[in-house]
């Protein structure tokens, strides 16, 4: 007989109901997350198109991507000041980001119709309210779901939770693309925008309901932390710190080129909107794939070593890009990139939640958002300065900021890296380890990349490419 004190196996029957609770919440955060996706989607990965569209320029470009990437974190650290709960924070920002979508769609219809007088200026301001409503809140949304997911859980669960939000967002993109593609045949490849943008506008409400159901378990947590100034003054004598000042370097290296992709693929390369789709759907779908991959990797070896690994590989991307222009080739770099994106922004997520006590994330992770977002902000207004200003005849412009980025984007996690310290209690990596975690799948089969190995005979001698891998990894893992 169990008492009314104690469950099954000694367990309390508070405890059950909030386990139930937990595993309630962290199933409807999916279902919220998969209708947010839908508009992130749309609006992320077609903001830049549209801009194209309404007769931007690279600094336009560079302007779109770098006033939201600083008004991002500044919004998050005033949002990490407001003295109201989180959840209750959290749905009235959606409800304006939302309102947000309306201008930007009504920019198309408006400039089919003849008002095209700054239409790329006033499309920056009104896409860096979007992100900075967005912003505000993020903190919050980080702290909360933290309280949520369970800490031995989380990099399966959020491993998980993007899997399904990134094959959400591939099946949304692809989609988009057929529409983009149908309206640029007719001449009214705006109304297609504006469209799509409606169906975010929507499923942004969508998301709205579903955050309703969620229960913030500790909805008035006290925020604690020293001040940004004292925070920076401390900067290098901390792992935490340590780590922003890479998320800085890193975000100034990436967003050299990470806006001009677009713009290289639709300008320069003269894609259609569904190729621009597919190249762009080949890196989603490996951050899908390898995303379960990842969190199973992350809790057995910890996020240092996963951060390593995408810090390896991203810098890879840009460079694989100077080689060939075929659409075809432009799969394996982006496929490679997605791979360690994956690896590089679940590592970054997970190695907060392990680095700074509860009650101080939402103001910490506010504090590594403006670092991040400075980055942001210098390194896409001097790609767009460079691809306008610079006047270079050995090479193809974009080329040239691709290796740019690249080249930095290397020599910042070859300093960086050994400077950090994992911070929880894990096993020790080997690659004879962590092969089970990958598998193979064939009809009536299932076998591990070991089991492979073992039956084409090379399991007594080690290969080349595994002690390269060891050689690269001591680089970096302790």
């Amino acid at each position: 007989m169990v008492s009314r004190k104690r469950g099954l196996f000694g367990k309390k029957v508070s405890d059950i109901f909030v386990d139930e609770d937990r595993r309630k919440d962290m199933s409807v955060s999916i279902k919220e997350g998969s209708a947010s996706t839908f508009m992130s989607t749309i609006v992320d990965t077609y903001i830049t198109p549209f801009a194209l569209a309404l007769g931007a320029n690279s600094v336009h470009i560079g302007f779109l991507n770098s006033f939201s990437g600083l008004f991002s974190p500044l919004a998050q650290v005033y949002g990490s000041k407001f003295k109201v709960e989180r959840k209750k924070l959290i749905l009235n920002t959606i409800i304006w980001q939302g309102l947000m979508i309306i201008p930007i769609l009504l920019l198309g219809i408006l400039f089919l119709n003849g008002f095209r007088m700054g239409t790329p200026s006033i499309l920056i301001v009104f896409y860096s309210l979007y992100v900075i409503f967005g912003a505000l809140v993020s903190q919050s949304w980080f702290s909360m779901i933290g309280d949520i997911v369970p800490d031995n859980e989380r990099g399966r669960y959020f491993g998980k939770r993007n899997a399904i939000l990134g094959t959400i967002g591939v099946i949304v993109t692809l989609l988009s693309a057929f529409l983009l593609d149908y309206y640029k045949t007719g001449g009214f490849v705006l109304i297609g925008f504006s469209i799509l943008f409606l169906l975010a506008f929507i499923a942004r409400f969508v998301s709205y309901y579903y955050f309703r159901k969620i229960k913030d378990p500790d909805g008035n947590q006290k925020k604690t932390g020293e001040s940004f100034i004292n925070f920076t003054k401390n900067l290098t004598k901390t792992n935490f710190g340590r780590f922003v000042i890479y998320i800085f370097l890193f975000n100034f290296s990436v967003m050299i080129a990470s806006p001009f992709f677009s713009v290289y693929m639709l300008e320069e390369l003269k894609l259609s909107y569904l190729w621009f789709t597919i190249i762009n759907l080949s890196q989603a779908v490996s951050i899908v794939i390898f995303m379960l991959v990842w969190g199973k990797f992350a809790d057995k070896y910890g996020n240092k070593k996963l951060l390593t690994i995408g810090s390896v590989l991203v810098p890879i991307l840009p460079l694989l890009w100077i080689f060939n222009q075929n659409p075809f080739y432009l799969l394996i770099p982006m496929f490679l990139g997605g791979v360690g994106w994956a690896a590089f922004s679940l590592a970054s997520n997970n190695f907060v939640y392990d680095s700074v006590e509860k009650e101080k994330r939402s103001v910490y992770l506010a504090y590594l958002n403006i670092y991040g977002g400075i980055g942001i902000f210098l390194g896409a207004g001097l790609g767009g300065l460079v691809i306008r200003y610079l006047p270079i005849s050995f090479m193809n412009i974009f080329l040239f900021i691709f290796l740019v980025s690249a080249v930095l984007r290397g020599l910042i996690a070859l300093i960086m890296m050994p400077i950090l310290k994992e911070v929880r209690s894990v096993e020790k990596f080997s690659f004879s380890r962590v092969m089970p975690l990958i598998h193979f799948r064939t009809p009536g089969n299932h076998m591990s990349l070991d089991s492979l190995h073992h039956n084409m005979h090379y399991k007594k001698r080690e290969g080349l490419g595994r002690r390269i891998g060891k050689r690269l990894m001591g680089m970096f893992v302790p």
